[in-house]
């Protein structure tokens, strides 16, 4: 039985399914096809997704992920993440993860903070872009909005030459409608604090226009914008999200499998606020 070892809360080996996790993974996974021709018999999926734990948190490259581990070969874990983004296996749990949580009232939809990191492209290709603040060598940006506590809502991923303002509305609209409580699911916060990245009056008028006040700092102002008391838990979860080494720095050249690292980390993180919370 694959199961983590602890030392005091911390895991020793954090890409070890644990039991709890497997049970609500296992039944979004695609139903593999029928093997086409004899050979090996395929690694089981638990192993798999072990394998590509194992890469998301130490950072190793595919090729040299240790055979010994019994995960697999690095590109049967990278066929079988990739395959799974495409089955929304990841955007799924993430919504059970969070109707987990409104069950237990642990949702925070009084306010939702959102702000964005720079991460190097060790290679050019799908949504990167010259950075602003690395000598226009490529990179990217993540792009986060949290819930008041700092649990993650939605993320995404552009070219580190996107402002962030651009992103405003496409994150906010990608929040998932979250049910698990009577009534109808709820998609949008009371509230939307952002820096003063995003200070553009005429997207103030569109999240006003979804429902959502937005408190976003503006430029020029002499002594800061005062919502540090409230922002620090997006810079808390980003940091979270960069704890994870294959995060610290976009390796892929596609973005879909980057993608695919981002939304997993994103539930890994969420998951850790169910057991806490719930």
């Amino acid at each position: 039985m694959l199961v983590g070892l602890i030392v005091g809360k911390r895991e020793s080996r954090p890409w070890i399914v644990s039991d709890e996790l497997w049970s609500l993974i296992e039944p979004l996974l695609p139903i593999p096809g029928p093997k086409l021709k004899p050979g090996r018999p395929r690694v089981p999926d638990r192993q798999a997704l072990c394998g590509i734990l194992f890469v998301l948190h130490t950072g190793i490259q595919w090729e040299y992920l240790p055979q010994e581990l019994g995960f697999g070969s690095g590109m049967t874990c990278w066929r079988r993440l990739k395959a799974w983004n495409e089955a929304g296996v990841w955007d799924r749990l993430h919504v059970i993860l969070l109707e987990r949580l409104r069950a237990a009232k642990q949702l925070d939809w009084s306010r939702a903070v959102i702000d964005s990191s720079h991460v190097r492209a060790a290679r050019r290709g799908p949504k990167s872009g010259p950075s602003p603040v690395d000598r226009a060598r490529p990179g990217s940006k993540h792009h986060l909005i949290v819930d008041g506590q700092g649990i993650p809502l939605a993320v995404s991923l552009t070219g580190g030459n996107r402002n962030d303002v651009t992103q405003l509305i496409p994150l906010l609209k990608k929040i998932p409608s979250v049910a698990g409580l009577v009534g109808r699911p709820r998609k949008r916060p009371d509230t939307l604090l952002g820096d003063h990245g995003y200070d553009h009056d005429k997207y103030r008028r569109l999240v006003w226009a979804m429902g959502v006040k937005p408190v976003i700092a503006r430029r020029g102002v002499p002594h800061g914008s005062g919502l540090g008391i409230h922002r620090w838990v997006v810079e808390r979860t980003i940091a979270w999200l960069h704890g994870f080494r294959r995060l610290r720095i976009r390796w892929e050249r596609r973005d879909d499998i980057h993608e695919a690292f981002l939304g997993l980390a994103t539930c890994l993180i969420t998951h850790r606020h169910v057991q806490r919370l719930c």
